[in-house]
């Protein structure tokens, strides 16, 4: 059975259409039907009911999907025991962040840890959702979320701070409860994250004007004098064209997690640049920031 064509499977059955499963797999979706086709035919076995809305598994693909999901387990299982095992700094890392955790905080220090490891290549993918640490989705993850899977390695980097933010060139002497104010904020998606929920309660009579999951989108919109944003401090306090407003009290705080499979502990690239960013964090968060 051909590993290529069960990797097809198992995407198509995770994402119900073969659009889904062509996009997470970088192909395109007669390519897709084509792999599932080969499978079906190499087994004899009808795996997906076909229709409209997209594919279903059969009682056959039900049990296939156990096969499928134990036999990719254990080729990923030995890909990142066979990478542990490299111990030159050269290589590649992937890492994974939010957007503007990435580009403001992470992306500056991987200039100068590149500066001295000139045979490492860094790739950096940011994304408001959690990366699969499990299925190789990225080697080093950093989220405000602590990793729940006992196989990753984590440990507490940075306690984020949050201020609120408007354009600098507009005069706030009084806030109050937001009577003809307008607000930017995360998409509903996040609605109950605490500076969320902290905005809403203490601007009530505000309006919602904007949302996004993208940290960067909310403060140039903010920028631009559109209305009030609460942002971690590391973005804002930098970000041009954006000033803070006292509220007279602390709002809420996160801490950005860091983590990375056990398969990799002894990994030296990563081990490497584990070392630097935190003590790159530990030294001032802030001296590693950059203009947009």
């Amino acid at each position: 059975m051909n590993w290529n064509d069960v990797r097809f499977f198992l995407e198509v059955a995770r994402a119900g259409t073969l659009s889904g499963a062509a996009k997470v797999l970088g192909a395109s979706q007669p390519t897709v039907g084509r792999r599932i086709q080969s499978l079906e035919k190499a087994i004899g076995q009808r795996l997906f009911q076909r229709s409209s809305e997209g594919f279903w598994l059969t009682d056959e693909g039900l049990m296939m999907l156990g096969f499928a999901q134990r036999m990719e387990s254990e080729t990923l299982a030995l890909s990142r025991s066979l990478q542990g095992q490299d111990q030159e700094l050269s290589g590649s890392i992937k890492v994974s962040s939010s957007d503007w955790f990435g580009s403001h905080v992470l992306s500056p220090m991987f200039t100068e840890f590149l500066a001295l490891h000139p045979k490492l290549m860094i790739e950096l993918v940011t994304d408001s959702r959690p990366f699969n640490l499990n299925r190789r989705e990225a080697d080093l993850a950093f989220r405000i979320l602590p990793f729940e899977d006992p196989d990753i390695v984590q440990r507490k980097v940075l306690t984020m701070k949050y201020g609120v933010y408007a354009a600098a060139a507009l005069d706030w002497q009084e806030v109050g409860t937001g009577a003809g104010m307008q607000l930017i904020t995360m998409d509903s998606q996040f609605g109950s994250m605490p500076d969320v929920l902290w905005l809403k309660q203490h601007f009530p009579d505000a309006r919602v004007i904007f949302t996004s999951n993208n940290r960067i989108a909310q403060a140039q919109v903010c920028s631009l004098g559109k209305g009030l944003a609460v942002l971690p401090e590391l973005l804002g306090d930098h970000y041009p064209g954006l000033k803070r407003v006292e509220v007279g009290e602390h709002l809420p705080s996160r801490d950005v997690w860091m983590g990375y499979h056990q398969d990799f502990r002894h990994l030296l690239r990563l081990r490497a640049l584990i070392t630097f960013i935190t003590e790159a964090l530990q030294r001032d968060p802030s001296i590693h920031l950059q203009n947009t």
